[in-house]
């Protein structure tokens, strides 16, 4: 008797355990800088066959692969801000580049470190302040290079852009080697949270030796908007950032080869351009090529870091993530870089793989925000989701039981305006896009003082997937347009963001909504 209880004690404490481990798995949430969409090889695109991306297609087997993940201000550190707070900007008050998360702020690695993860940080940081929630980190100062960059710790922890050690050798393989160091070397049992970021693809999309070669014999093919020159064709009222801008950076760059952080690779280049359609190619297939090789690199070691699951035993008991921190333009409309609300630059490429729960091999199509990130986060924690956090978890998305409430639209706001590419507000809903572009500074740090004019663009998604031809004042769409109005409004209240302490903004609202 006495034998067949301590039989059923041992089976009923190895229930429990396997419950609770299945309710606390770790978590590897791998983000790159700029890694769009386009260049995963996963998502059908024109630059599929050219993407060096096995590991990144071996995470897609095995997972979820979202089609239609969005941020809600396509720009480097809000949208790092927004993942880790679960908030918008108007509430963590990360607007543009030159501001810093609070390290008094609340975030996710501070809820899951309370609730006995391990928490770590390794790789690209860019919010300023020293990381808080974290039992570990290293972390590149500012931006980061490329080659022998400096990583900071909490042993030689300086603000913004100082401080640090030199690690030898290509960041993409120093951030993977070290992400893999810390886990070795945990001392605990408890479950991790480890956030592995690189700083490629991010410009000046520098690579490893071993790609000098890698497509150089290969002509990639174009968007087909690659020759959009500017608004004469497009119905837009500004130029956005084209791609002679990527050209003259390279001519400055030769000219001033010791600027560090302007250290593009393959120059110098030919500068006897003739024309302006063959100056765009040209400027395209470098640009294209130096960025797939960047890419590689980032797969390189995520290949590295999933090998290191599989030996260790860990594979089927962690959720590995992959995603970037927003989106990019690669030629498309003739530009290059974010922020804008086109489609290629809000949405956010994203795998997730987590063998005890996710199906394989699958797609998902709902709208998801990086602020819904860390409620996903909690949710596999076992914790409830912090007040804080404003998105909402995925989970049972995931699994194939989206809830009958899930979003069918949501809002985005740029706030770090130029003319080139004035600060807006838009909402996106499953099939429409309707952006209000406001043209003014309203006191955020780097934001230019010249306003532009205030404008709408509208886009039908399913008849214009390029938005290549703002659709605003065609009769067709009006009554869709007036609808989609009042839904901006009301999604505006529901996030608290209109701009009522603004007196400027209500001005141009009141006389540019209609």
């Amino acid at each position: 008797m006495t034998l067949y209880l301590l039989i059923l004690v041992a089976a009923a404490f190895s229930l429990w355990s396997c419950s609770t481990h299945k309710q606390r798995p770790n978590i590897l949430f791998i983000m790159s800088d700029d890694h769009t969409s386009q260049a995963w090889g996963i998502y059908n695109g024109i630059l599929d066959k050219y993407a060096k991306s096995n590991h990144i297609r071996r995470l897609a087997r095995e997972g979820v692969v979202l089609n239609n993940v969005f941020c809600t201000n396509s720009i480097c550190v809000p949208s790092r801000a927004s993942i880790l707070t679960g908030q918008y900007s108007h509430q963590n008050n990360v607007y543009t580049l030159a501001d810093a998360l609070d390290p008094d702020s609340n975030n996710i690695a501070k809820v899951l470190q309370r609730a006995g993860y391990e928490t770590a940080v390794i790789g690209k940081w860019h919010l300023k302040k020293r990381p808080s929630g974290f039992d570990h980190f290293l972390v590149l100062p500012g931006q980061g290079i490329y080659n022998d960059p400096k990583l900071k710790s909490k042993d030689n922890w300086e603000d913004a852009n100082a401080g640090g050690k030199v690690f030898q050798g290509f960041s993409a393989d120093v951030i993977g080697d070290q992400s893999i160091e810390w886990l070795k070397n945990r001392k605990s049992n408890r479950p991790f949270f480890l956030m592995t970021h690189f700083k490629a693809t991010h410009e000046p999309f520098d690579y490893p030796d071993r790609y000098d070669t890698f497509l150089e014999n290969e002509t990639i093919p174009e968007p087909d908007n690659l020759m959009d020159f500017g608004p004469q064709t497009n119905g837009r009222s500004f130029t956005g950032q084209k791609l002679w801008i990527l050209y003259d950076r390279w001519i400055a760059a030769q000219e001033n080869p010791d600027r560090i952080h302007s250290s593009y690779p393959g120059l110098p280049i030919d500068t006897t351009i003739l024309d302006r359609v063959t100056e765009r190619k040209f400027i395209y297939q470098k640009f294209i090529k130096d960025f797939l090789r960047s890419g590689a690199s980032i797969d390189d070691n995520i290949g590295k870091i999933l090998e290191f699951l599989d030996e260790s035993g860990q594979a089927n008991t962690t959720v590995v993530i992959y995603t970037s921190d927003q989106g990019y333009f690669l030629g498309e409309h003739g530009m290059f870089d974010k922020r804008m609300m086109y489609e290629e630059a809000i949405r956010m490429p994203f795998v997730i793989r987590y063998p005890e729960e996710v199906p394989a091999n699958k797609r998902l199509d709902d709208l998801v925000l990086n602020i819904d990130f860390p409620a996903l986060f909690a949710d596999y924690a076992g914790i409830e989701k912090p007040d804080f956090i404003k998105g909402k978890s995925f989970r049972a998305n995931l699994r194939g039981s989206t809830p009958t409430d899930w979003r069918s639209s949501f809002y985005y706001r740029y706030w770090l305006h130029r003319t080139e590419r004035p600060a807006h507000f838009a909402i996106r809903t499953e099939q429409y896009k309707l952006g209000f572009f406001y043209g003014h500074p309203l006191d955020m740090t780097g934001a230019i003082q010249q306003t532009t004019m205030p404008s709408w663009e509208f886009y039908d998604l399913k008849r214009d997937a390029g938005e290549n031809n703002n659709a605003y004042n065609h009769p067709e769409y009006q009554d869709v347009i007036e609808d989609l109005k009042k839904q901006l409004e009301n999604l505006r209240i529901e996030v608290g963001d209109t701009d009522q302490d603004r007196p400027v903004m209500q001005e141009i609202i009141e006389r540019y909504w209609d």
